[in-house]
């Protein structure tokens, strides 16, 4: 008599790993001894910077680390968020009861599904969006409805198309400026008008802010929480993965609505007692400490984003740049759907690019890439890519 084992329900219903697909894909086309230029993920490719290693090299030494750590971190971290929120943004945080430590941004925007959503409730979605929003909302057992983002209106949802009988069930929204996928940014209007569509309508705002600091042109990007109103509507998640390069560490928090933090840290008190010691005192180095390697960073992907878009109006791919983050989107030329068209450039340029598709059905169309790579490598790209003669 064999011995079955049946996987939760919840396990069942959850999306397809887009990027663990990718990454495959990537991986074997390499294994045949091609150069394959990975331009498909969101890895940042530069070390953290110096003081940072070191000073978690010295705190590891600390016996005080070796011990568990409190279960919602120590206060010197969340400190040093509040004082970064205030430099930055001119927002005033209350430490202990508006911050919460979490295990990179990632486990905060899943986890915030998990302590808002029941089965039947609805999450409105950015579509085309980052793939692990939908991840956990499957597992909290409610639904999702779909905000397009289109390019005519500047990548931004249009809250007056949503369906009525979605919005009279919905209790959460993700939104993620600079955006991951588009590089589109926020404008000040477009905050005011969420506070105003959430307080009307009774829905948590969840602002995923992981590309915060990596604004071009001079613009620097906007925080929710800099929006009159936005503490009292909803959270914003923010990771040191792309802001100090420090994507291995897993080290994030969420800021804002002080009932919203409660629940994230019950929740973690549950699942986790909180991160290494040594990694929390890094990570207020991090935050605390100059911003030179911050402005040094977004410098190094701006001048990046230029060489790339130089080299692809050489062969003739035209494209707006990136107003933000370390994305750039693309359309695909005529007659390619998002998905053949990344597969002929890793089959005959060995060059990989995510498909718009993987982040939504208004995916389709467009391409992703990331600026992470040297400036000679995007030349080589735009090169590899020009000789196909598809543009």
């Amino acid at each position: 008599m064999s011995f079955t084992i049946t996987p939760a329900h919840r396990l069942q219903s959850l999306p397809v790993q887009f990027f663990a697909t990718l990454v495959a894909k990537a991986n074997a086309r390499a294994a045949t001894g091609r150069d394959v230029i990975n331009l498909g993920q969101g890895n940042p490719d530069l070390p953290t910077p110096t003081p940072i290693v070191d000073r978690l090299k010295t705190a590891a030494e600390n016996p005080l680390y070796h011990k568990y750590p409190p279960f919602r971190g120590f206060p010197f971290l969340k400190e040093a968020v509040a004082k970064r929120y205030k430099e930055d943004y001119g927002v005033e945080l209350d430490p202990e009861k508006e911050v919460a430590v979490l295990f990179g941004g990632k486990s905060g925007l899943i986890e915030i599904s998990q302590i808002l959503l029941n089965p039947n409730d609805v999450c409105l979605v950015p579509d085309p969006g980052y793939p692990d929003y939908w991840s956990g909302v499957a597992l909290s057992g409610a639904e999702m409805s779909f905000m397009p983002l289109k390019k005519e209106n500047d990548f931004l949802p249009d809250y007056s198309a949503i369906a009525p009988e979605d919005l009279e069930r919905a209790k959460l929204m993700f939104l993620n400026y600079p955006n991951n996928p588009t590089a589109a940014i926020a404008t000040p209007e477009f905050y005011e008008e969420t506070v105003a569509f959430a307080k009307q309508n009774g829905i948590v705002v969840a602002s995923d802010f992981a590309y915060g600091a990596i604004g071009y042109d001079g613009k620097r990007p906007i925080s929710f929480m800099e929006t009159e109103g936005a503490k009292e509507v909803g959270v914003e998640f923010y990771t040191l993965s792309k802001t100090y390069n420090m994507a291995g560490w897993r080290v994030g928090f969420a800021v804002g609505n002080p009932q919203i933090i409660e629940l994230i840290n019950l929740i973690q008190d549950h699942m986790y007692c909180s991160l290494f010691g040594g990694i929390q005192e890094a990570a207020a180095e991090a935050l605390s400490g100059s911003q030179q390697s911050v402005h040094e960073l977004v410098a190094t992907y701006e001048r990046r984003r230029n060489v790339l878009y130089e080299a692809l109006e050489e062969i003739g791919w035209k494209a707006e740049k990136p107003a933000g983050s370390f994305f750039c989107w693309l359309p695909v030329p005529e007659g390619y759907t998002s998905m053949s068209f990344a597969d002929l450039l890793l089959e005959q340029a060995d060059v990989v690019v995510a498909p718009g598709t993987g982040f939504g059905a208004s995916g389709e169309g467009y391409v992703r890439l990331g600026l992470l790579t040297t400036e000679d490598r995007l030349r080589e790209v735009a090169a590899r890519i020009g000789r196909l003669g598809l543009f």
